[in-house]
């Protein structure tokens, strides 16, 4: 099923199916509905058109202003485009790259772990990411076309893009293990983009701790995981009430998501 799920593209970062994903009662995710991914900006016109026959007509970007400044979509050709960006700057700071990510980290060796807890702290209690994952919400709900994709994504597709599909997946009734599953698969689907920063640091001098601290950075944990849901039980006692008391998803929007998601 691994091998099904990440799509393998020329230049895209972290690019997963959704499909197939079991839930409680028995029904699972329908594939070619929605695709996780990192970075679209350099994708190549083969990517693009591949996206293109796919069916991808929404692009999601839950990226700061300045990542889409510096490096914007290169959307499908029949892609509607919408900007939903989590943070105002890039809190995860993968958009920094490895040479700026491990400079900063030589000052202060230890930070990227406990940052990464900061940062998913952050996405399930600023208003403004709540905001912004309604506008998903929003959109994925719009997404009633049998044959169109909506994609979501954000630099490395892993943090932003993570915490979207853990609300998603809940929404359809995916149980938290599963989800778990799929968040963690990051550290699969970008192992060559995390193992190659953490090798060009080592090979410039980078201290065993500073490259501990970039691959905490550049990966997933479910250390990271824990930390947002340790904030949801505080605000709302469990995923399935802060995605209506915070995100506020009615239950028919609920059964509309699941109608449309679910086979």
């Amino acid at each position: 099923m691994t091998q099904n799920r990440i799509l393998t593209m020329e230049k895209g970062i972290n690019f997963r199916e959704m499909g197939g994903y079991q839930t409680k009662d028995s029904k699972q995710t329908k594939w070619h509905k929605v695709i996780r991914t990192g970075s679209l900006s350099d994708l190549t016109a083969t990517d693009q058109s591949f996206l293109d026959q796919y069916g991808v007509r929404y692009d999601i970007d839950f990226r700061s202003p300045q990542e889409v400044l510096d490096a914007p979509d290169r959307v499908p050709g029949n892609a509607k485009y919408v900007y939903a960006p989590v943070f105002n700057v890039d809190e995860t700071k993968n958009s920094d790259g490895s040479d700026k990510m491990t400079a900063n980290l030589e000052e202060h060796p230890d930070s990227g772990f406990r940052h990464m807890l900061k940062v998913y702290r952050m996405i399930v209690t600023e208003q403004h990411a709540k905001n912004e994952y309604r506008r998903f919400f929003d959109n994925l709900l719009a997404n009633d076309k049998p044959d169109d994709v909506l994609l979501f994504h954000c630099t490395a597709g892993k943090d932003r893009t993570g915490m979207g599909a853990v609300f998603l997946l809940t929404a359809l009734g995916v149980d938290f293990e599963t989800i778990k599953s799929d968040y963690l698969l990051t550290n699969v689907a970008s192992v060559d983009r995390i193992e190659g920063a953490t090798k060009a640091a080592q090979a410039k001098g980078a201290s065993k701790e500073t490259v501990d601290s970039l691959r905490a950075l550049w990966s997933v944990d479910p250390a990271y995981l824990d930390a947002a849901m340790t904030e949801i039980k505080r605000q709302s006692g469990n995923l399935s009430h802060y995605l209506r008391t915070e995100l506020k998803l009615t239950k028919n929007e609920i059964t509309d998501l699941q109608r449309l998601y679910l086979e």
